[in-house]
């Protein structure tokens, strides 16, 4: 790997560690059951030392052009419902 555990973060480092636990099952929070692209979680060790699962959001694709189909400047890369809560002037651009 070539790097120090000076430069990493110590909160990624001690989750890294939690997981290799002797016991680190964690269980969903929420209703959805079945471990699908929609219902990632990563381990996360509370102060308390518990184990819980933290969800992770999707990463966002990002507005694309309409005919040529690559990602347009200047607009931020949200999630469909945070993007179209942005005002108006947020989410176009004058020159494209």
């Amino acid at each position: 790997d070539g790097c120090s555990n000076k430069t990493r973060n110590p909160t990624r480092l001690s989750v890294r560690t939690s997981v290799r636990m002797k016991d680190a099952r964690i269980t969903y929070r929420r209703r959805h059951s079945y471990r699908t692209k929609s219902n990632k979680v990563r381990p996360v060790k509370t102060p308390g030392g518990k184990l819980v699962a933290r969800y992770i959001t999707k990463s966002a694709k990002g507005p694309a052009c309409g005919d040529c189909h690559k990602t347009l400047q200047g607009l931020k890369r949200l999630r469909p419902a945070q993007f179209s809560r942005l005002p108006k002037c947020k989410r176009t651009v004058a020159r494209a």
